[in-house]
């Protein structure tokens, strides 16, 4: 299992996660998205702990909890949705009929 994290302050750090979710566990893994194109943090961020029921207290005690000025929502992690891959890159446009 792993934790999401939500609404996060971009100046956000995998330190400052780790400190606050160390309170209820041992934090394996904590991983911060940035932003392909500007290299932003994205504002959300997964943890991973030593066992679930860590992670279930976690979750607990810090859903909807304020923290560095923001709500944030802490949850279980869903799995990856597969991606379909785009076939056509024709733009658009539906079922139009070709004028010649």
């Amino acid at each position: 299992m792993s934790i999401f994290v939500g609404n996060l302050s971009y100046e956000i750090s995998e330190d400052d996660l780790t400190d606050v979710f160390k309170d209820y566990g041992i934090v394996q893994r904590v991983y911060i998205p940035v932003d392909r194109d500007s290299g932003r943090k994205r504002g959300f961020a997964f943890v991973q702990m030593e066992n679930k029921d860590q992670e279930t207290k976690a979750i607990a005690a810090l859903d909807g909890a304020e923290w560095m000025g923001r709500s944030i929502k802490v949850n279980e992690a869903r799995e990856r949705e597969e991606r379909t891959e785009r076939t056509s890159f024709n733009g658009g446009g539906g079922d139009r009929k070709k004028r010649y």
